[in-house]
C-alpha cells in the first residue's frame, strides 16, 4: 500500500481518551515545541494512526506526523527489596505550521 493511500481510522470519543492520557511536560519536551511538535504519554497498545486520530479528534489540529517512544521502567528498590517501575508510551506529535495546542486549559 502506497503511503499517499493511508486509511483514517475513526474512533469513538471515550476511545480517544483512553489513548491520549497526559502531555509529557519537562525541559525536553518543552524544547521540542519550537519545531512544533508536542508530547503525549499515550496508551502502550496505541498505533500510530490511532494516536494521530484521537488527537486530531480531541484538539481539532491537523497532524503531520506522529513518532512513538517505549519507556522502558527503571528497576529500583522499594523497602529494600528490588521492583521495576512500569514501562510507558510517549508519542511526539507534529503539528501542522501555524497550530498548537495550550496544553495548560485541558481539554
Amino acid at each position: 500500500m502506497s503511503s499517499r493511500f493511508k486509511a483514517t481510522v475513526k474512533l469513538p470519543r471515550e476511545r480517544m481518551y483512553d489513548i491520549v492520557l497526559a502531555p509529557v511536560v519537562t525541559e525536553k519536551a518543552t524544547m521540542v515545541t519550537d519545531a512544533n511538535f508536542v508530547t503525549f504519554k499515550v496508551a502502550t497498545g496505541a498505533s500510530k494512526p490511532e494516536i494521530k486520530a484521537a488527537v486530531e479528534g480531541l484538539f481539532n489540529v491537523t497532524v503531520l506526523q506522529v513518532n512513538t517512544i517505549t519507556v522502558h521502567g527503571k528497576r529500583k528498590l522499594w523497602r529494600g527489596r528490588p521492583g521495576q517501575r512500569s514501562d510507558w508510551k510517549k508519542a511526539m506529535v507534529k503539528l501542522a505550521p501555524g497550530q498548537s495546542i495550550d496544553l495548560t486549559t485541558g481539554i
